[in-house]
């Protein structure tokens, strides 16, 4: 595997199997959070009949296009429907991007979150991913912080975004299905000037398997995962003078979402192939223990 514009040096770790794993450096030296130190407590493996809908005990489903807040110049119109968004009842959730018109947009697609249902501060945040791809597709795994003001008011313990801190564990852009981007956005360093480190597979493609993507979260520093290769830590320390690290003091969720345009991918052409499946095998959170 080749790793490009990362901020720290590869450290391979072995395969994960079952809920656990083993890191080391070269040295036989062990890195990240020991797994003695780490309880599993969420876990979506997606089982279920095929074309029945999520889990809606623990995921909220976002409806509707850039307007209600996402913005990005996105094109898509997010929504519940089984077209867009079910279980493959082959232990699969799949968010499937279509091209068609609905409600005044030109694609569908569907985008999930735990917000008020799970939320987590620390810990190690993993999903089981087979991307899709194509010019102008944008599937993303993330994380916001739990006190995001949605609308503008006067409730002091909601702040907007990017204040209130925002984990990017992977987005790929369609265009390029071998890179993968792992980023942090906070006051003085969002959208365009976040902070990031890239992966790239040598000679494969994000979308034509499954990968494992995960962040190892603590108080001072976020390590990014990819199969068992930690290829990038950005640590507070790494933040421009004079900003805050909101990675402290409060819990983030977690979301799944293909979007389709927008300034960071493009718009699609008329070669981009659609449907476009996002396929998700598995979520799994874990807690630090002492």
């Amino acid at each position: 595997m080749k790793l490009k514009n990362v901020l720290r040096m590869a450290l391979v770790c072995g395969a994960l199997i079952a809920t656990t794993w083993s890191c080391t450096d070269d040295e036989g030296n062990s890195i990240g959070i020991n797994e003695s130190n780490l309880r599993l407590v969420f876990e979506d493996d997606f089982n279920g009949t095929e074309g029945t809908s999520i889990n809606t005990d623990v995921w909220n489903f976002d409806i509707g296009n850039g307007d209600n807040g996402w913005g990005n110049q996105e094109l898509q119109y997010y929504t519940n429907r089984p077209e867009n968004i079910a279980l493959d009842g082959q232990g699969n959730m799949v968010i499937t991007t279509r091209r068609e018109s609905f409600s005044g947009s030109e694609f569908t697609s569907a985008r999930i979150n735990t917000k008020d249902k799970f939320e987590q501060q620390y810990g190690r945040f993993e999903a089981r991913i087979k991307m899709p791809g194509g010019r102008g597709i944008w599937p993303a795994f993330w994380m916001l912080g739990s006190p995001i003001e949605t609308t503008p008011d006067d409730d002091p313990t909601t702040e907007p975004w990017p204040f209130i801190g925002e984990i990017d564990v992977t987005e790929l852009r369609g265009q390029e299905p071998s890179l993968s981007i792992g980023s942090i956005h906070g006051p003085g360093y969002s959208g365009g000037g976040a902070i990031s480190g890239t992966f790239e597979l040598e000679g494969e493609r994000f979308d034509a398997d499954f990968h494992v993507f995960a962040v190892e979260w603590t108080a001072d520093y976020i390590d990014y995962f990819i199969d068992g290769v930690r290829y990038n830590r950005i640590a507070r320390k790494d933040i421009p003078d004079g900003s805050d690290w909101p990675f402290d003091d409060h819990p983030f969720f977690v979301l799944l979402n293909v979007a389709v345009g927008g300034g960071f991918v493009g718009f699609p052409v008329d070669q981009t192939p659609f449907p476009q499946t996002m396929v998700v095998d598995y979520v799994r959170v874990y807690e630090i223990v002492e």
